[in-house]
């Protein structure tokens, strides 16, 4: 079984992301959708493993990629912040992209509203956000996906009191 915690837009205010690294461990991966200000030491070393991140529309002079592929078991992942895909207003163009290149599983941010969608082809993560949320309510959220012995990714969405 593999855990792994799925933020973004912590915007360099880390401490809920830090208390939850810490409350959480051991993680398998830690997922960072974007827009982390100069704060990408304390993200790997709260994180205590892997760690995968983009940039995002606020991380100017920033050498973290805009996007990234990479495989959890059997799945293809595509991590890019959303802004280059117009996802605030709405996730069509992004998940065309994501079709397009055989994508299983695509993750973004900059909304700071979650967002779980699955169909039989790809599932859409966006995990809003731990600093500034703007879902109703306007509780921080964050995604755990788990992988279980059999390879099936489960995701749950999470918020924070």
């Amino acid at each position: 079984m593999m855990k792994i915690l799925i933020v973004s837009d912590t915007h360099r205010k880390n401490d809920l992301y830090v208390q939850l690294c810490e409350r959480l461990a051991p993680l398998d991966m830690v997922i960072h959708c974007g827009d982390i200000e100069g704060s990408e030491y304390i993200i790997n070393e709260a994180a205590r493993c892997p760690v995968k991140m983009v940039s995002g529309n606020c991380d100017f002079f920033s050498d973290i990629p805009a996007d990234i592929e990479f495989n959890i078991g059997r799945y293809k992942i595509w991590l890019t912040h959303g802004h280059n895909y117009y996802v605030s207003m709405g996730n069509e163009i992004l998940k065309d992209e994501a079709k397009s290149r055989g994508i299983d599983i695509v993750m973004y941010g900059h909304t700071h509203k979650p967002v779980i969608e699955q169909d039989d082809t790809l599932t859409v993560i966006n995990p809003g956000s731990l600093t500034y949320p703007r879902q109703e309510g306007r509780k921080p959220t964050y995604i755990i996906m788990t992988v279980d012995d059999d390879g099936e990714a489960h995701f749950e969405l999470k918020f924070c009191s």
